[in-house]
């Protein structure tokens, strides 16, 4: 099947259900290999008078008597040393599955769910401390393994969105799950959704194409008009460095409280936005040598960058804007994959070979959370809820919890 190189602006229909989008998304890839130069800090822990913690002396008994268990000795006593502001919480999951997406209900912080791969879906009811797998029969098909790459909140209701094409709605903070039928139309595979309001919701494919709905999914209205390969193949002659004649997807797309969207192409040469009411997305040049790993959002409205190999970059300002300045970060040569905002100055950023980097004035200066390092996976995800709740996740099943 074609992907669409127009996009009308009238009402979709969706068609049965059993149509499925046969394009494959390709999500970023988190490992990263380091540089020659890369080394792994082996120095030991500082031992201190301070008294210990209940948590400190929980995690104490459990890393001993992993210890007592395991041959490996005191390499699994480092593995599980407690972390300074975060600690890792064990998941009821296969090798192999890649977790992708956490969300929690916004009207119960204690409830919330956590995608992966393999059709994967975990469910808590405490927080995140726990989490146990979750059946949603409706998503449930014999014929298929989904890829369940996205999931959303807003009051009560919530979406998911997964690979082969499915999209799942609930109305009563996921105790039930209904799917809903779609187009096989559909240009791209969905690796967006955002719930925006009462049966309302905006979903993006790696396409670029974004639907929006305000009836529980049933009809969505394109709020662009054209693919983004067909946007630039139009342009040849924007001057957007790697645009011409492109064919890509996206490999990452992250979006404003506003509204707003800023994307990067699967080859990491250039980017582009979208503000609502814009009829096309804008490509622009990157303003750096290497590529662009990835790019979201800052808490002030400006936009942070990723590079691949490691590198950080910040807008100048506020808002869309092509001039970036680089901030020195310690990431021992491992890319940065991601980065979270728990409030306007406090971020947190994740990287290759448990890279945690953490920032108190805005991202002008980073410190590295060494208590990270023995953590045995790339961390690649980075989700605060709010300033009291937020998630790492990681690669072979890692999921790290914010203690405050």
């Amino acid at each position: 099947m074609a992907a669409l190189q127009h996009l009308s602006s009238s009402i979709i229909t969706p068609l049965p259900s059993q149509f499925h989008s046969r394009f494959h998304y390709r999500r970023r890839r988190a490992l990263l290999r380091p540089s020659a130069s890369a080394t792994r800090d082996s120095s030991p822990p500082q031992q201190t008078n301070n008294p210990i913690s209940r948590r400190q002396l929980i995690g104490g008994l459990h890393a001993a008597a992993a210890v007592s268990l395991s041959p490996l000795g005191r390499k699994a006593l480092a593995a599980d040393e407690p972390l300074s502001e975060w600690e890792r919480v064990y998941l009821p999951i296969d090798p192999g599955v890649v977790l992708l997406d956490i969300a929690f209900v916004p009207d119960d912080p204690s409830h919330g769910f956590l995608l992966g791969t393999r059709q994967t879906i975990l469910e808590t009811k405490d927080g995140g401390n726990t989490w146990a797998p979750r059946s949603i029969p409706s998503a449930e098909d014999e014929d298929f393994n989904y890829r369940f790459n996205c999931i959303t909140f807003k009051g009560k209701e919530g979406w998911i969105v997964g690979k082969p094409a499915i999209l799942l709605y609930t109305a009563d903070a996921g105790d039930t799950w209904q799917r809903i039928p779609l187009s096989a139309q559909l240009p791209g595979d969905m690796v967006y959704i955002q719930a925006t309001g009462s049966k309302g919701a905006e979903m993006v494919t790696d396409q670029g194409a974004i639907y929006i709905t305000s009836n529980g999914g049933y009809n969505w209205k394109a709020a662009v008009q054209e693919t983004v390969s067909a946007t630039l193949n139009r342009t040849v002659s924007s001057g957007i460095s790697g645009a011409s004649y492109y064919t890509g997807t996206f490999s990452t797309v992250n979006r404003s409280p506003e509204g707003n969207y800023v994307a990067v192409s699967s080859r990491g040469n250039f980017y582009l936005t979208w503000e609502p009411g814009q009829p096309f997305w804008q490509p622009h040049n990157r303003a750096v040598a290497r590529r662009i790993q990835n790019m979201g959002w800052r808490a002030d409205g400006g936009l942070w960058l990723l590079v691949r190999g490691g590198g950080l970059y910040l807008s100048k300002g506020t808002g869309i804007t092509e001039e970036f300045e680089e901030i020195p970060v310690q990431s021992r040569g491992f890319g940065i994959l991601d980065v979270g905002y728990r409030s306007l100055d406090e971020a947190w950023a994740a990287g290759g070979s448990g890279i945690l980097l953490k920032t108190t004035n805005s991202g002008k200066t980073w410190i590295r959370d060494k208590a990270a390092d023995n953590i045995a996976a790339n961390l690649y995800s980075v989700k605060f809820m709010n300033d009291k709740q937020g998630f790492v996740l990681g690669n072979d099943g890692v999921l790290l919890k914010y203690l405050g």
